[in-house]
């Protein structure tokens, strides 16, 4: 049996794109014959590296005011309910992230995925307390408090800032970020397509 090939899907869950992302990579890379592996990490240290307080679409209202206009295109194109901005902007995502990190292994890694970014970006909830991570563990039938609890565990934070070095030192400066297995880096729900054509082979103009 041929093995599949395999992307990394570096997202975050304050971040509108990879909201995007999120909706869609499973079906899109079901077809192209692609394995994804969700990695979910923390953009603000990142941002922060760069000199950043806040989202670039904080800082740059222009770029703002599109990107939110962008997203309400995007998500009435995919089907997505209407966009809700979550404030503040961006969310404080680091319980939901420690506890996607700690279910990363787990089946119910990307159904609480999906659910923290639509409580985000479809419905406008705050998921910056533990008590609303609780509340969508809650949802999927875990018990959330015993996860938020273990996901607040020093080993798991400690993996949590793995997962940010690892991202830095392998050249992630946004999200989604995908990565294939060669370590070819396309940034931008918009570049999902190619990332996948580039891991089954598909290279434009010959390139290697």
């Amino acid at each position: 049996m041929t093995r599949q090939p395999t992307i990394e899907f570096w997202y975050e869950f304050a971040s509108t794109y990879s909201y995007l992302a999120a909706t869609r990579i499973e079906a899109a890379a079901a077809a192209a014959g692609v394995c994804v592996r969700w990695r979910p990490f923390l953009l603000g240290p990142i941002f922060a590296a760069q000199g950043w307080t806040t989202s670039p679409f904080n800082l740059y209202p222009a770029k703002g005011r599109n990107m939110w206009r962008d997203l309400e295109r995007e998500a009435a194109r995919l089907g997505l309910p209407p966009v809700t901005r979550p404030d503040p902007f961006p969310q404080n995502s680091l319980s939901a992230t420690r506890a996607a990190l700690l279910g990363q292994d787990q089946d119910w890694l990307i159904p609480f995925s999906k659910a923290v970014y639509g409580a985000c970006f479809a419905e406008g909830r705050s998921i910056a307390e533990p008590s609303a991570v609780i509340e969508i563990l809650n949802g999927l039938g875990l018990d959330g408090t015993q996860t938020v609890k273990a996901a607040a565990l020093e080993a798991n934070k400690t993996r949590l800032r793995v997962a940010g070095e690892e991202a830095r030192s392998r050249g992630i400066y946004g999200a989604p970020t995908f990565l294939t297995e060669d370590g070819e880096l396309f940034w931008g729900n918009d570049r999902l397509e190619q990332a996948l054509s580039w891991a089954v082979g598909d290279r434009p103009g010959g390139m290697r």
